[in-house]
């Protein structure tokens, strides 16, 4: 049985133990166990420390029962050596502000709106929890996010208290224990006693600050992501950054950034509107001129068929759509790019080709799928551009029933 120190004191960050097994795991990993650590194991929603043991470096640590297995790359020790452990401090000080802001702000939300915790875990750079809140809003993330940083600012002291899982189930306890034994409470004083066997700080005032950076509903519960202390000066650091070179960019402070940006956005509506509209007006020029050399058939249809380098997929579409507003007209229109193409048929109202089957065959013809309706299909698939050419050619020709040249 590994001595878990952790337990009695967070902030040990250098110990001296004995060295009991060095073991190769299945992984080909080195596991070395110790008689007593410092470590904590992956665990509760929180990654493991990380340090060094003797020369070697702890990249992992397991909880394996009563065993607590460190995973090291470097020199191995001896059985029955007596060896240091350090602890990575800056590691094990983020962990421990977010495992205890999580306390903080799990509660927070318990008090104010009856929010069970569902889950939390600690990720590289935010943290999650997992809260049973059916209908959230943005007041009510400000609400827990003020009290849970009352309670930090309050530098409220945390104690730990070992019981017996049925004297504890007399405690209000913020979640009912898993197990039975001795279990390890956290108390925030006059605030949340929860079983736990993570790392937490001594008293709130350690976590420094809570700031909540993002929260959606996700399987029918709310999930929120925050970050605490050392992570929240990251993160308001790495904002602000940003906002200023925002601000700089548009010529503008960093408090009006949200009106500038509202303006700008509602400009860009208007120049977008602006660009579809002169996009449709050039599509209808384009396709009034290819209508004049456009070959035609018997009934006075006539069949565009052409072939565009390197044009957008959204560009073919809208001279697809102007295409349809001229009477007795089919489009055959494609573009390619490398071994790749894109092919857009349409006609106009007043004919009857189904536009779908000639696609289809189309794009089977260049290794490609396609589909749509009777008016209007599209589709694409990866041919050399001669491929490509003659099968507009065929389809086109079987439009006009003679031989037709195709325009590129």
């Amino acid at each position: 049985m590994t001595e878990r120190l952790y337990y009695d004191d967070a902030h040990l960050m250098e110990f001296e133990a004995r060295v009991l097994a060095v073991e190769k795991l299945n992984d080909s990993r080195v596991a070395v166990l110790l008689d007593r650590t410092a470590f904590y194991p992956t665990g509760g929603g929180q990654p493991s420390d990380t340090g060094t043991l003797g020369e070697a470096r702890v990249i992992e640590c397991i909880d394996a029962e009563d065993r607590i297995l460190h995973i090291i790359e470097g020199p191995l020790p001896e059985i029955g050596q007596h060896i240091v452990g350090k602890i990575d401090r800056l590691r094990r000080l983020t962990h421990l502000q977010q495992h205890t802001g999580q306390h903080i702000l799990s509660q927070a939300f318990q008090k104010l709106f009856g929010a069970e915790t569902r889950g939390f875990r600690i990720m590289d750079r935010i943290s999650e929890i997992d809260l049973a809140l059916a209908a959230p809003c943005e007041e009510m993330i400000a609400r827990a996010i003020e009290l849970a940083n009352q309670i930090v600012w309050e530098d409220r002291p945390i104690k730990i208290h070992y019981l017996a899982a049925r004297e504890a189930s007399r405690l209000a306890l913020r979640r009912e224990p898993t197990r039975g034994g001795i279990l390890r409470l956290v108390e925030i004083e006059d605030f949340d006693l929860t079983p736990c066997g993570g790392t937490h700080a001594k008293r709130t005032g350690e976590v420094g600050l809570i700031l909540a950076r993002s929260w959606e509903r996700a399987k029918r519960m709310t999930r929120l992501r925050f970050v605490a202390g050392i992570r929240a000066l990251a993160d308001y650091t790495q904002i602000n950054r940003i906002a200023h070179r925002v601000a700089l960019m548009l010529s503008s402070e960093r408090d009006d950034l949200a009106d500038r940006v509202a303006r700008l956005l509602e400009e860009n509506k208007g120049l977008a509107k602006r660009v579809r509209e002169l996009e449709t007006q050039l599509a209808h020029r384009e396709i009034e001129e290819m209508l004049t050399t456009a070959p035609r058939r018997a009934d006075g249809a006539g069949v565009i068929a052409r072939l565009f380098p390197q044009r957008s997929p959204e560009a073919l579409k809208s001279l697809a759509l102007a295409a349809r507003s001229f009477p007795k007209t089919v489009a055959l229109l494609g573009s390619y790019e490398a071994d790749s193409a894109y092919l857009i048929f349409a006609r106009s109202a007043d004919l009857d080709e189904e536009m779908n089957r000639l696609i289809e065959r189309a794009c089977a013809e260049i290794g490609g799928r396609g589909g749509g309706r009777a008016d209007f299909a599209q589709g694409g698939g990866k041919g050399d551009l001669k491929r490509v050419e003659a099968t507009l050619q065929m389809i086109a020709c079987e439009l006009l029933g003679e031989t037709h040249k195709l325009e590129t």
